[in-house]
């Protein structure tokens, strides 16, 4: 059995009337936060989503998390990463950077935090927790690109398989899913 998988289903899925962050309703609610904010969900998180960063087309030195949502799934990469770095079992570690949906109104008044020491070019990747027309995650690829990062790819925990795959990769960025609506909802997506 898929442990991330069972905790995803016990922890994080619901079949509700909800209306998501595209605005449009939906009969079913994942929060992904509800199991990556669990110690053992963090950890498998961290590994899942590190392990699927070798199909993008470019290694990233860096993981992006679009907040709220993504940053628990960077910070989870980038201690995987150091913890593998730690034990002997090679690679580099990542870096964790975190995305804000506006600038930040007070003290740095920071869009991105955790890029200061990466040079221009820097490759990074974006973690997402559950995508559904990828409106979000277009935003955050858009302000990385302005803080002069290279984006390389998406990796999510869930594609709702609503259209976000396609826009996303229509902006020329490879994507990836751990899951997909039909792992929740069943083969007939319903």
């Amino acid at each position: 059995m898929d442990r991330l998988l069972e905790l995803l289903r016990e922890r994080s899925f619901a079949r509700k009337r909800v209306v998501l962050t595209s605005g449009q309703e939906s009969d079913f609610f994942i929060d992904c936060k509800q199991t990556a904010l669990l110690a053992e969900g963090h950890q498998l998180i961290g590994e899942r989503m590190l392990a699927r960063l070798d199909a993008l087309p470019a290694r990233p030195v860096a993981v992006a998390g679009v907040a709220l949502g993504g940053c628990s799934l960077a910070s989870a990469v980038a201690l995987t990463s150091q913890l593998r770095v730690d034990r002997g079992e090679g690679g580099k570690p990542l870096d964790a950077i975190y995305v804000r949906k506006a600038t930040k109104g007070h003290g740095s008044q920071r869009l991105l935090e955790g890029t200061d020491h990466l040079p221009a070019g820097a490759r990074v990747a974006v973690l997402e927790d559950v995508v559904t027309t990828g409106g979000s995650t277009l935003d955050a690829i858009a302000n990385l690109r302005e803080g002069g990062l290279e984006v390389v790819g998406v990796i999510a925990i869930v594609d709702r398989s609503e259209g976000a795959a396609e826009r996303i990769r229509g902006a020329g960025v490879a994507f990836e899913a751990l899951y997909a609506r039909a792992d929740f909802m069943g083969p007939d997506g319903g």
